[in-house]
């Protein structure tokens, strides 16, 4: 059985799905008012999640990130006005840092339930807020190779997103503990690497066939192909505390995604295209627990690099996809928080002020209102 890939008339293109957090303005705690709103907003550009504090906002298909920032901020803009009429507040980090994931409630769905049922624990961790970039591909063999050359940049886009250091009260000590939640489940983490669309059919085949699977929906990878929307899906980003950052890291990917476009052979015949696994799996550990600070490993000459001078550097050799696509000033952006920091950074420094993850709170609320960081 061939998995249908759906054909796309223009590659590249971008989409993106951003989950937000609902908040108590009094307690600072998690609001389970999802389902209010959304009988109040009933476009498809907003929709439930696992858990009823979460919320989801999606974009149409766009062909830049202007164009993604104006689309998420036409849906940002109702959602705000009803959660003022209906006195909650928003924010956007990958973790809410004093949440209780015990007593989160499970949003009405079959699916959800059937979910909880079958993993138990491992669900009820999954009460985090992520960033989704969907790229839009010619065919599914495409889609591998271009899943395949961003598992080398899994760490940067950590690193950059990070705003989950905080864990039910408590600093975890890593930069985004987000993606630890998703780990120990058998379908998640890091995509098992395939040469082809062929060799991903097999493999979708054989967990099917034994019951690990129903569906690509139980294929929670850190990137994996979306066939059904003919994309490439990076999940792997923490929730952005900001608009700004969300922007900034839409285009990084955008960038990185034209330049292999023009540069597959360059790239294939350096680090062909099964990189090391170990290496993959060793750097993103260490965007996990160091963030933008991590020591990162060349998978061809074992080299150490830190990520800010990789980040840099790629930013440099990325210059003239930044002209061609107007992306100047998320560059300058991308630079600016390796200069001044993550959110992870930030979330801490207001912690370490205060020793008050209330604060931190009302820290990560107004960055989310006022759409940039807050140093």
């Amino acid at each position: 059985m061939i998995l249908p890939f759906k054909q796309n008339t223009k590659t590249l293109t971008l989409g993106v799905e951003m989950e937000v957090q609902l908040i108590d303005p009094h307690s600072l705690r998690l609001a389970p008012k999802a389902q209010e709103i959304l009988k109040v907003v009933t476009h498809k550009k907003l929709t439930k999640e696992m858990f009823k504090s979460t919320l989801e906002l999606i974009t149409g298909v766009c062909e830049n990130v202007q164009e993604v920032s104006i689309d998420l901020k036409g849906t940002l803009q109702e959602v705000q006005s009803i959660c003022t009429e209906m006195d909650l507040l928003l924010a956007g980090t990958g973790t809410h840092p004093m949440a209780d994931y015990n007593n989160r409630l499970i949003s009405p769905s079959p699916r959800y339930h059937e979910l909880l049922d079958k993993n138990q624990w491992l669900i009820r961790r999954m009460a985090v807020y992520g960033l989704h970039i969907h790229l839009g591909m010619a065919n599914g063999d495409e889609c591998i190779r271009f899943n395949n050359f961003f598992l080398h940049f899994i760490p940067h886009l950590i690193g950059l997103s990070a705003s989950s250091p905080f864990w039910s009260g408590r600093d975890t000590g890593l930069d985004a503990c987000r993606p630890t939640t998703y780990e120990s489940h058998p379908t998640s983490g890091l995509p098992i690497v395939v040469d082809d669309w062929e060799a991903f059919n097999h493999l979708y085949a054989q967990l099917l066939q034994t019951g690990s699977i129903e569906s690509m929906k139980d294929i929670w990878w850190d990137i994996r192909p979306s066939p059904g929307y003919g994309t490439l899906e990076i999940r792997i980003c923490d929730g952005p505390a900001t608009m700004y950052e969300l922007e900034c890291i839409v285009a990084w990917v955008h960038m990185l995604a034209h330049w292999f476009s023009d540069h597959q052979e360059l790239f294939i015949s350096k680090y062909n295209t099964n990189p090391r696994e170990w290496v993959i799996r060793e750097n993103k550990w260490r965007g996990i627990r160091y963030g933008l600070q991590a020591d990162l490993i060349d998978a061809v000459t074992l080299e150490r690099m830190s990520m800010s001078e990789a980040i840099r550097n790629w930013l440099e050799r990325l210059r003239p996809y930044a002209q061609k696509l107007e992306y100047q000033p998320y560059v300058e952006g991308i630079q600016t928080v390796l200069e001044r920091g993550n959110s992870a950074s930030r979330q801490r420094n207001i912690y370490a002020s205060s020793r008050s993850t209330q604060d931190v709170v009302r820290h990560n609320v107004m960055e989310f209102q006022s759409g940039t960081p807050i140093w």
